[in-house]
């Protein structure tokens, strides 16, 4: 029997704790930017809580409205880990609710990024777990199956493998590569602190207008744009 569409894999790669961490606390404004903006989630998967999300994945493959490989991931998963579904933008059946939420924040995963819907939504503010989704609806699951569990998948159109780090917050998520973690921790530390430290300057200091027209006057003046000194007139 083939096995492609209905498998688990059950171990993973996952990178240090130490490493995880080194993004605790980063923005995920600031973790996208050092990778050139190319690996944030779209914006429809937003947050469904206030609690920040950083963990490794776990993912899962799942047929429309259907959850079966979801509850298989949350026996899987370790404290710390973030369960990342491809649930083919279905957003007509919610993939889980408060009973599974709850099952999860007591095993000590860290939270969930659902490419799908999720319902019993008043309870991603009472437990201490990080819910991010595309929508809310009442309307439950299938438990039909099949499915895949750590595989490479897309969510939110990033591609997620698993054990990649997970990074999200009031502006969404990043996904980063493992492979890519290390050399992209102190580059996503430095960023900022620098910008911390131009806000704290903006906020208690002196603006440095001469510099900051100097840098946009250079990308105007490299496209060639057309100045006019003149008063704007417009007429109806």
């Amino acid at each position: 029997m083939i096995d492609i569409g209905n498998r688990i894999i059950t171990g993973i790669n996952r990178p240090p704790r130490e490493l995880v961490e080194a993004f605790r606390g980063m923005p995920s404004s600031n973790i996208g930017d050092m990778m050139n903006r190319l690996y944030c989630m779209h914006s429809d998967i937003r947050a469904l809580s206030d609690r920040p999300l950083l963990g490794t994945a776990v993912t899962v493959k799942a047929p429309e409205g259907d959850n079966v490989f979801l509850h298989r991931a949350m026996d899987i998963a370790q404290p710390g880990d973030v369960i990342v579904v491809d649930g083919q933008g279905c957003i007509t059946r919610a993939l889980m609710g408060e009973i599974m939420l709850t099952y999860a924040w007591k095993k000590g995963i860290e939270g969930f990024v659902i490419d799908g819907a999720v319902r019993d939504s008043d309870a991603f503010q009472t437990l201490d777990i990080s819910v991010y989704a595309k929508a809310i609806t009442p309307q439950g699951p299938y438990k039909n199956g099949p499915g895949e569990i750590n595989v490479p998948i897309a969510c939110g159109g990033q591609v997620v493998m698993p054990g990649d780090i997970i990074a999200g917050d009031k502006d969404g998520i990043c996904v980063i590569p493992s492979s890519e973690a290390f050399k992209l921790a102190d580059i996503v530390k430095e960023k900022f602190l620098n910008e911390q430290k131009k806000l704290t300057s903006y906020r208690t200091g002196k603006l440095d207008e001469e510099i900051h027209q100097k840098t946009y006057i250079a990308v105007t003046d490299k496209i060639g744009t057309f100045y006019d000194f003149r008063a704007a007139e417009f007429k109806n």
